[in-house]
């Protein structure tokens, strides 16, 4: 693997030697495929654009992440500025390298966007910014271009899937019931997890180490934190729009300040799951690569999930923010 890296290592000096001052710029691409960018998206478009947009971000977010980890695990793979110090890092990164998380998020959001909109020119929009989220990241020094290449790959496979899939199985969902319904979201949810637990305990079992020269930057890389946070999110999100769509559901229709309200309220929610059951959980156990610190992730990013489609919505139509749906 030496021969590629070296290789792709070529491209990064290449647009590296291009000079500092697009390092700004690049930053902005690359948060365009930052999956923190795509969670504050994902609600604005649920709670205040049109929430079937907002699902379907919502499921090829965390289904890329899932399986991007999977991948990092199992390739194992360095970071450029890891590799070689000709490779300036402008961007830290603790997790490996292939494939991109940048790339394959944006392929399979921005394509997914571009897809609900149909029109040419949100597709057209949609592949530049994809570009650009790629270009970024060996801008940056933190992805080899076949780590790009990969990424990009992975979210169009996992696009094409949600879309040629997604009402076969939405229709098969309805015949269940909500108990069903929920129990299908929490095995797909430990499948998931399967995918990364897989390669994770292999490295663990054949006490793998990484090469001394990059050893430092990997050592915290064999994690499953992103696997079950991811996870843990899936189950809730899906359980939540179960049982709220048996309530009713919600329309994402009114007047500019009341999506704007929403969205604030709705967001003080989300900071108050996470912020508040972070420091609860770390008094019950520290947040480590251990069974128990995982098992809390996993139920505190269930209820977060579970707020972003179910209890903020909930609240909303209480306090006459939004209606229920027709």
């Amino acid at each position: 693997m030496e021969s590629v890296w070296n290789l792709g290592i070529a491209w990064n000096i290449i647009l590296q030697s291009l000079g500092g001052w697009l390092k700004t710029p690049m930053e902005v691409f690359s948060f365009f495929g930052n999956e923190y960018f795509f969670l504050l998206l994902l609600p604005g478009l649920y709670w205040c654009i049109e929430a079937s947009i907002g699902v379907r971000v919502g499921i090829i977010l965390l289904l890329s992440t899932s399986v991007n980890d999977a991948f990092k695990l199992a390739f194992h793979g360095p970071r450029p500025y890891w590799f070689s110090q000709d490779v300036i890092g402008y961007a830290s990164e603790t997790s490996f390298g292939v494939p991109s998380g940048h790339a394959q998020i944006a392929a399979g959001v921005w394509g997914m966007l571009a897809a609900s909109m149909r029109k040419w020119w949100g597709w057209l929009f949609a592949i530049l910014v994809i570009l650009m989220v790629g270009i970024s990241r060996l801008y940056l020094g933190v992805h080899f271009p076949h780590d790009v290449i990969l990424g990009w790959l992975l979210g169009a496979f996992l696009l094409w899937l949600v879309l040629r899939f997604w009402d076969p199985v939405v229709t098969w969902l309805k015949k269940m019931s909500l108990g069903q319904q929920i129990l299908a979201a929490f095995l797909t949810s430990l499948v998931l997890i399967l995918f990364s637990l897989i390669p994770f305990l292999w490295l663990k079992f054949t006490n793998w180490q990484p090469p001394e020269a990059w050893a430092d930057f990997a050592k915290d890389a064999v994690s499953l934190s992103g696997t079950f946070t991811a996870a843990g999110t899936f189950f809730g999100l899906l359980t939540g729009l179960t049982w709220f769509n048996r309530q009713g559901g919600f329309s994402t229709n009114g007047p500019v300040w009341k999506r704007i309200l929403r969205f604030c309220l709705g967001a003080v929610g989300i900071l108050v799951f996470y912020l508040g059951l972070q420091q609860l959980f770390g008094l019950i156990a520290p947040d480590t690569e251990a069974l128990l610190p995982y098992i809390l992730r996993y139920i505190r990013y269930v209820l977060v999930g579970a707020w972003v489609s179910a209890g903020a919505p909930w609240l909303f139509v209480k306090l006459r923010l939004a209606k229920q749906a027709a």
